[in-house]
């Protein structure tokens, strides 16, 4: 028989013989934390559509690890405001509730044990006018007779 001059591939995009080559995950690929993978099976296993694309599990995890890394430096800032070095779900409720769009984003999520924003309504706060803070001043001019 003649060499056709032809090598048989092996699996894995290796020459047959060859040495094996480290695999490398689709996160390293795209320099993601989110794994890219994983939420492409779950988005083929959830049959949100008869095709999903390549890139729709990337742009999915950036979506998410950008979301993930906003909320977890507001509730950071949220802890050393409060001078804890551990993030508990008060700070993420914290973080969450004062940023704007994080808040109409997550408008209708109860965090467990996050409480609620310090909040006292104005007509609960006592009024402060100038005639009643001289009112209530005690006036040390005229004292009254002691008596026998």
């Amino acid at each position: 028989m003649e060499a056709t001059g032809k090598v048989k591939k092996a699996f894995g995009r290796r020459k047959a013989g060859g040495p094996k080559t480290k695999s490398v995950s689709k996160s390293v690929k795209v320099g993601l934390q989110f794994p890219v993978g994983r939420i492409g099976r779950f988005l083929k296993k959830g049959r949100y559509a008869q095709r999903i694309s390549r890139g729709a599990p990337v742009y999915m995890a950036a979506v998410l690890e950008y979301l993930a890394a906003e909320v977890l430096e507001l509730a950071g800032n949220a802890a050393k405001d409060n001078k804890k070095t551990r993030i508990i779900p008060r700070h993420l409720l914290l973080a969450i509730k004062n940023d704007e769009e994080l808040g109409k984003l997550l408008s209708g999520v109860t965090i467990a044990h996050g409480g609620v924003l310090p909040n006292i309504h104005s007509v609960l706060l006592p009024k402060k006018n100038a005639k009643s803070t001289e009112e209530k001043a005690p006036k040390s001019a005229a004292k009254s007779p002691k008596k026998a």
